[in-house]
């Protein structure tokens, strides 16, 4: 029984999430699968991580580029001009000339030199070359250039992900306490930076009687939640899973459906920053739902 001071319409809401929880219904199961199609759509498309063949680190000053292996930036053999250009870093700012008779592009057109991040570029600039396809990120104090492969062999010789199969159980409801203003906490990635990320807030939530809870940062007006449990390293990803839920626009209940836990990037390919679980989130309990590990990660 709800008691009298909770609002009527959240007890109507508890009391039919608890009849159909353990419920897994086709029309449930078609949405989870749906979902699941979407996102392997997003790991083929052009700016999927399927096709993420490179990451280079910029030293400051002048980075020769092309597939030459005098170059300081060698791109694959045979999928790019032995030399390609010039790539300069300096005082934060990304530029680069190209050289004589190269052909790079920018949204269709030819693109001989300028800047490509930082000072008034709101965007990087995506730049094309064959079937590659490349732009600057930046980590911490580090600029790189992500590299991507239109006719990547890891693109062609993907098939699907193993998943677990589809569970109600697994979509919990959590109590959401809400963060201070402006707090942030820190995250660690496999290249060993760490960033003040800002806090989305605590969830807590049950599973099987046992209480449990998770940080969240913020994304928009998302909760995005890097967690590990006692599946990875054997049937999921050792470096976890990554989870998104709606931040409530009032009252505290948020909806974890663990059914939709997928793998980083760096579960596809060896040229991803992945965030790593912060050690708070690493739950003790086997999360039997959502992705696999994929490949021999």
């Amino acid at each position: 029984m709800c008691r009298i001071f909770i609002p009527v319409l959240l007890c109507i809401t508890l009391h039919s999430y608890a009849q159909t929880a353990g419920t897994t219904s086709v029309e449930y199961t078609n949405e989870i699968d749906a979902w699941h199609q979407k996102r392997v759509s997003s790991l083929k498309s052009e700016n999927g991580w399927l096709n993420v063949s490179g990451l280079y680190w910029l030293k400051e000053g002048t980075n020769t580029l092309g597939s030459g292996a005098a170059n300081d930036i060698v791109f694959p053999a045979g999928r790019a001009d032995e030399k390609i250009g010039e790539v300069i870093l300096k005082d934060s700012i990304v530029s680069v000339r190209f050289y004589e008779g190269v052909n790079v592009t920018t949204n269709g057109l030819l693109f001989k030199e300028g800047v490509i991040y930082g000072g008034s570029k709101e965007k990087p600039v995506i730049l094309s070359h064959r079937n590659l396809r490349w732009f600057i990120i930046k980590r911490g104090n580090k600029y790189g250039i992500r590299l991507r492969d239109l006719e990547s062999e890891s693109l062609k010789n993907f098939t699907h992900i193993d998943r677990y199969a589809v569970d109600k159980k697994w979509q919990v409801l959590a109590t959401y306490e809400a963060p201070r203003e402006n707090q942030t906490i820190p995250i660690h990635d496999v290249i060993g930076l760490t960033t003040a990320t800002p806090f989305g807030g605590t969830l807590h939530f049950e599973i099987e009687g046992k209480k449990y809870k998770l940080d969240a940062t913020l994304e928009g007006d998302d909760l995005f939640i890097v967690f590990s449990d006692s599946t990875n390293g054997h049937e999921t990803y050792g470096g976890g899973r990554f989870l998104y839920a709606k931040r409530p626009v009032e009252g505290n209940t948020v909806a974890l459906d663990f059914n939709k836990a997928y793998n980083p990037p760096c579960c596809f390919t060896n040229y991803a920053t992945c965030p790593l679980p912060p050690v708070q989130n690493r739950l003790s309990v086997a999360v039997t739902a959502g992705e696999k590990v994929y490949g021999h990660h």
